[in-house]
Formats: C-alpha cells, structure tokens, sequence
C-alpha cells in the first residue's frame, strides 16, 4: 500500500476519507502480524517526510495512527513513542495518547522528549498518573513553575530530587517554599536546592536555619557537655553566612538602592512596607521594614523567616504599623506559616495587647546586648582567636573540624 501526499489544489477530502477506511479495513481483517507490520509503514513514512508534512497531513496521520494503535501490545506502542517522541511536529493527539498510557515504558519517553505536550498536559498528566510518569516530566529540558508547582506537591522523595536538581526548571515563590519545607528532613535536596543560582534569597536561609538546627542536635546528642558551645559555634557561622550571602545578592542591592531613592523623595511609611509585604517581596520588605523600625537588616530577616509568629509581631509593633500590614508580614511564603483564621484570630488578639513601647524595649534589648554579643564573637572568629569549625557527620557520629573557610551551605552539612 503506497501513501503519497495529495497534489496542490485538488479535492483532497474523500481521498484521505478513503485511505483511513481502507487502512482501517486492513487492520480489522488482518492478524496481529498484519496490524504491525501497517504500523511501522506508516511511522517510517511519517518519520521520513515529517518536515515537509502540511498540518493538514500531519493531522491525518494522526488519525490513522490513533486507529492502528487501538489494543496493541504495550512493547508496539513503546517502540512507536520512541520514534515520534524526538519528531519536532509529530502527530499532536497521538503523542497525547502515548503521554497518558498507563505503562511508563510507552509515556516516559514522550514525557521526556516531545515537544508536542504543552503545560496544560503535563500538569494534568503530573496531577493524575503514577510517581514513574512524574519521575520522567521531571527531567524534560524546560519545566515551567505551573508544572513544577504540581511536581513539587504531588511528587515523591526521587522526583522533587530530580526536579529540584534540573537547570531548566522554573519555580514559583509557593513553589520554593514547598521544596524549603520538604528539604528541612532531606539533607540531599537541602544541598541540590543550596546549589541552585535562581532560588530566592529568603529561601535559601531558611535552608541555612534548618541545617543548622539539624546538625546542631545532631553534635548535641553526640556530645552533649559542649552543647553550649556546639550552639554557639553553629548560631555565629549561620550568621556569618547570612551576612555573606545578603552582601552577595543582587536583589537584596536593588532593593537597598531603590529603597534609598525612593525614601530620600517620600520618606519610609507604613505604606511602604505593607505594599511589599502583600506583594511577596522579601527583600524589599526586609528593607522597608528596617528602616521603619530603625532595625538591623539580620533581625528583621530572621523574624521573616522563623516560622513563630512572635518576633514579626514585636518588629511590626515596635515600629508602628497597624494589624493590616502586621497580618501581610505574617502570612508571608517566606516562612510557611500556614496560618489558619483562628491562628490569626489568636494573633490579633495579642497584639492588640502589646504596647509599642514594650515592643521597642525587647527589641531594643536584643540590639543592644544581643546583637553586639554576637558581632564580637564573629570579630574574634574572623580574627583567629576562636576559628569557625566545619561541622561533619559521618552516620550518627558528628565532630567539629577546624577550619579556615566556611563555604555556603556545605559548611553545616558537611
């Protein structure tokens, strides 16, 4: 049977009608044989001319494709994906067929590889079918944060691994923080998301936080008369580490240079801190927030982040703001609160309870004897009095190492 394109002008309608009726014909009165050896005529005449093909022709083999693969074995449809799965314009509904198959041998490499499946498709295959298929649209060249949402959610261990490690892929702040929360008991994707370059500052601290509270019980446990001293080591690199890592944003430095131009006009408000805050824009409400209050930058972002509602309240109070924009500070992503309405309900309460002047007398506090405390002790690291250990688990044994470099976040996991 010979399959030629139709000539330029004529009445193509009937003639492709008659060819699906006759290669339909042909599969219903032939054996199992017959069926595949029609199958792979057609997807080597498709694969040879797919260029050249019209979307009218394209569509037509679809078609007759889709026809032929009714009840083949699972071994033929695979083959057929692997041919059309790398075919830049291979037939659209018949790659969608092969994308939903149950068997991941036959949807893995068109979840891969095909360029046929848009987001709307790989969210609904993400949302409905098995770990495998999510395993395989986990390592396609480009994910948009709409897939990458759903994969992030539904996903198990290997494939919020494997889509967290993927250079092509495009997270959403909601995104980032449902990877942060999972990497908390995930030391492997704590690091894979560390060495990311796109995840937003806010988040990549919250990963400093939880591996520092993680290695710190770790070496408590293990040796638990240096407690103090374990804590104190681990609390003064963290710190170092958030410091380092802000001077080297470049979203923290547009947000300080806009902050700067914009306040020296208008002056830093209320306003200027709940329209960031509502916005999701970490830095430019640590920034805002800051010098509303009159606060250290590392104060204001450890409040943003800590997942306890207290210290924000304090900040937000001590520097005048009203519930409305102390509420957006608190329901930030940043942090994953996830805060219920009575949770909120409970916070309105007590802060209609604290007084400003409280407020400023417990930050006040932290700033003058905290904070110096701390400085110093990193002062006297820097200088080599007390070096900063690099903290290393091997198992469930832990030991401080000294060290003359602290690298990101290798240095509390490691």
């Amino acid at each position: 049977m010979t399959f030629s394109a139709p000539s330029q002008g004529a009445d193509t309608n009937e003639p492709d009608r008659s060819l699906i009726d006759e290669l339909i014909n042909a599969v219903a009165t032939g054996d199992a044989e017959e069926r595949m050896r029609i199958l792979q005529r057609i997807t080597d005449l498709f694969a040879a001319g797919s260029r050249s093909y019209s979307t009218d022709q394209i569509a037509l083999f679809d078609d007759v494709l889709q026809h032929l693969t009714v009840d083949i074995e699972s071994q033929a449809r695979a083959k057929l994906a692997h041919r059309l799965a790398s075919i830049e314009n291979a037939p659209p509904n018949m790659i969608r067929r092969l994308a939903f198959d149950d068997e991941i041998e036959v949807a893995g490499p068109v979840l891969v590889f095909s360029d046929q499946l848009n987001d709307d498709d790989l969210v609904e295959n993400a949302a409905t079918k098995s770990q495998e298929h999510l395993l395989a649209i986990a390592q396609r060249l480009k994910l948009s944060e709409a897939v990458t949402d759903v994969l992030v959610e539904r996903g198990d261990k290997r494939v919020v691994r494997k889509v967290a490690g993927n250079k092509g892929a495009r997270f959403s702040l909601a995104g980032y923080g449902k990877l942060t929360t999972r990497a908390s008991t995930d030391t492997k994707l704590t690091l894979t998301l560390g060495k990311r370059s796109d995840i937003p500052r806010q988040y990549f601290l919250k990963l400093l936080e939880a591996a520092s509270s993680s290695v710190r019980a770790k070496l408590e446990a293990a040796n638990p008369e240096l407690a103090a001293d374990i804590r104190d080591t681990i609390d003064n690199v963290a710190t170092s580490m958030q410091r380092e890592v802000r001077e080297a944003s470049q979203e923290h430095a547009v947000a300080a240079r806009d902050a700067k131009r914009r306040f020296r006009v208008r002056g830093v408000t209320e306003a200027s801190v709940h329209a960031p805050a509502h916005a999701q824009d970490f830095e430019k409400t640590v920034v805002a927030l800051a010098r509303l209050g009159r606060f250290s930058v590392d104060l204001v972002e450890r409040a943003l982040l800590d997942q306890g509602q207290d210290m924000v309240l304090l900040l937000a109070k001590a520097a005048g703001c009203t519930w409305t924009t102390a509420r957006e500070l608190l329901v930030m992503y940043a942090a994953d609160r996830n805060l219920s309405a009575d949770d909120l309900s409970r916070a309105f309460d007590r802060y209609k309870k604290l007084s400003r002047e409280t407020a400023q007398n417990i930050v006040n506090f932290h700033e003058r004897y905290v904070k110096p405390r701390v400085e110093a002790e990193l002062e006297t690291d820097t200088a080599g009095a007390a070096s900063p250990a690099r903290l290393e688990i091997d198992g469930d044994e832990a030991s401080l190492v000294p060290i003359a470099d602290s690298p990101r976040l290798v240095t509390v996991l490691t």
